[in-house]
């Protein structure tokens, strides 16, 4: 089912299944350039695979949704992004979630996991950023190239229409710039009580192995950490039955350990 919801006087496109009585729903949240036709089927599956309702949204300024007021984004961008999705979420009476987040929308997983701790019941959070590195730094100023120099601009108009080039400006100006290099959410992993899967290729183009480590020994709830090999920034479309399986299964041991039928 496919749907507008007004949040803040924001048009925000949402794709809802609600297949499985009484289960419980996975809120997906994209990356940085994404949007949620940009997930294909993996939603999907990973809903049948641990038989739960999904929910997939596009934030303000991406796919579907109404487009930035302003492409001047603040440092708590990202802060502000999990309020939004706790409306979202009371607005679509879901009372508890778990939260599948890509970049990005992995960092935002784990901001609302803090700041919401009792409607997160577990964040699955794929090559996240919880500080700024070098690397990502450099991985977003070869990006600005390929924006300038191959059809990257056309691919992301067939998902985002006019608003491509609001999409792209608005990530890399923000974290390539001056005054966010301290960026950093490390003092709200302790906040975080639910069950936390961190999963990141072994080759992000975006993040060192630090960002994982991090995750993995700051967050007071249970965690695990999957390295995925030979896999880059993208392991649900690079290495999408590994990544499939490994969530799947972290998911299905927390829903049963939680007394679902």
């Amino acid at each position: 089912m496919e749907f507008d919801i007004e949040i803040d006087n924001v048009k925000i496109f949402v794709t809802r299944e609600v297949n499985f009585n009484d289960r419980p729903t996975i809120i997906f949240l994209h990356e940085s350039l994404g949007c949620t036709e940009l997930w294909r089927d993996f939603p999907g599956l990973l809903g049948e695979a641990a038989r739960c309702n999904i929910l997939v949204y596009d934030r303000q300024g991406y796919g579907r949704s109404d487009p930035f007021i302003s492409e001047k984004r603040k440092n708590d961008y990202l802060e502000t992004e999990a309020d939004t999705l706790n409306k979202l979420m009371i607005l679509c009476g879901i009372k508890d979630a778990f939260l599948f987040g890509h970049s990005d929308g992995g960092t935002i997983a784990l901001i609302a996991a803090s700041k919401f701790p009792g409607k997160i019941s577990g964040v699955i959070a794929e090559g996240s950023h919880v500080f700024v590195e070098e690397i990502t730094l450099k991985g977003i100023r070869k990006a600005v190239d390929l924006y300038h120099t191959t059809d990257l601009k056309n691919k992301l108009t067939k998902y985002h229409g006019d608003k491509a080039e609001s999409v792209f400006r608005t990530w890399t100006d923000k974290w390539l710039s001056d005054d966010f290099r301290n960026w950093n959410i490390k003092h709200l992993l302790p906040g975080i009580l639910c069950p936390v899967l961190v999963i990141q290729g072994e080759n992000d183009e975006y993040g060192s192995i630090k960002q994982a480590d991090t995750i993995f020994r700051k967050v007071t709830g249970y965690s695990v950490k999957y390295i995925v090999p030979n896999t880059g920034h993208t392991p649900h479309r690079e290495t999408s039955e590994l990544t499939l399986m490994k969530s799947a299964e972290f998911l299905n041991i927390l829903i049963n350990s939680s007394g679902w039928k």
